[in-house]
């Protein structure tokens, strides 16, 4: 009768097979592999199976079943698991992946937003206290745009004063849902090229974008303390406040993509400048891709819900809840799988990482 230290010995070679296959193979690759490959993969996935019933059956070690438990596990959901969907892939991209890859890089968000909320609170400060300065900053026909939209009582739109052509792309709608619709496909082109700027522009060592995240916060901050100190204080910050926690977030998240890319460029460590590229900017694209998400999110709430006639109160109720959702979202989204994951992935404790459980 085989003794336990045999039996690992014999077998050993064939689980370590097999875990390379799921290591070295996705569900997508899977289906590409050569036939012999798939059916190589299947017996191992069947002779794996057996090992664990009979490791189960005799009783020995804890570690080594769940080992060989991890791996049929696995090789069952990738042999027998239904491909992703296109949908299934951008949720996991939404709800984990993006905001998993955030915090990751935290440290490029946080110095992005000092690069963009310092000259925001600064410009928006002065500007209100001294509102002859506003032209410094603010064409004239943008302000005279302002000081129109306001004393007429129409839809204010300070997030977007610089397109010219804003306003007339709502004109001869005849329903409320038409111009609500036309006005969010503005918004959106609008908000992601900003976004996208701040993060292609980083290409440039990152000078791109440290200039276009100062240009836009000065910019803001001066429509803001211009409009303010006007006296349209109420009407301008509910127009702003709910889908501004997207939007201002999202750019300076877009910001930070962007200084990736001049990072990698700069600092590229033991790899060329293009290999660093290659690595880093893969993980920039997917966090600029999380930030046009977040400005889609930010458009569709300018359209339908900041223009909509309801008291300033609600408006900065739901604002701050807004605010709220995406501290939440970027902070805490993915947290529990992470850990989860770690947990899974660490060994037992008579294992050393990488290897199998002593016999």
């Amino acid at each position: 009768m085989m003794n336990k230290h045999k039996f690992i010995q014999q077998r050993r070679p064939q689980w370590k097979r097999f875990e390379e296959f799921l290591y070295g193979t996705s569900r997508k690759s899977l289906s590409k592999l050569e036939a012999e490959q798939i059916t190589e993969f299947s017996r191992l996935l069947r002779e794996v199976s057996h090992d664990l019933a009979t490791i189960r059956s005799r009783g020995w070690g804890h570690d080594l079943i769940s080992y060989l438990n991890d791996l049929v596990a696995r090789g069952h959901n990738l042999f027998y698991g239904a491909p992703p969907s296109n949908l299934s892939v951008f949720y996991r991209y939404v709800s984990l992946e993006f905001p998993r890859l955030f915090r990751a890089n935290i440290g490029y968000f946080l110095t992005a937003c000092l690069l963009f909320f310092l000259p925001l609170g600064i410009s928006w400060y002065v500007v209100q206290n001294n509102p002859s300065l506003a032209s410094r900053v603010i064409p004239e026909e943008i302000m005279s745009r302002f000081d129109t939209m306001y004393s007429d009582h129409s839809e204010p739109d300070p997030d977007n004063a610089s397109e010219e052509d804003s306003e007339s792309e709502s004109e001869g709608r005849s329903s409320f849902g038409d111009e609500r619709a036309t006005m969010a496909g503005f918004y959106i082109n609008n908000n992601v090229g900003i976004a996208l700027k701040c993060f292609a522009l980083g290409i440039l060592l990152g000078i791109g974008t440290v200039y276009t995240l100062l240009f836009n916060g000065i910019f803001l901050g001066a429509v803001s303390g211009y409009v303010i100190s006007q006296g349209h204080g109420e009407r301008f910050l509910s127009f702003v406040i709910s889908h501004g926690s997207f939007e201002l977030t999202a750019i300076a998240v877009a910001g930070g993509a962007g200084l990736m890319l001049g990072n990698a460029l700069i600092h590229p460590g033991q790899r060329t400048r293009f290999q660093s590229l290659q690595v880093r900017g893969l993980e920039a694209v997917q966090i600029a891709g999380g930030a046009a998400v977040m400005l889609v999110v930010a458009a569709l709430i300018e359209a339908f819900w900041s223009p909509s006639d309801v008291s300033p109160m609600l408006k900065y109720s739901v604002g701050s809840v807004l605010w709220l959702i995406v501290f939440l979202y970027l902070a805490f989204a993915g947290l529990q799988s992470d850990e989860t994951s770690e947990t899974a992935a660490q060994p037992g404790p008579s294992e050393k990482p990488g290897e199998l459980p002593s016999a």
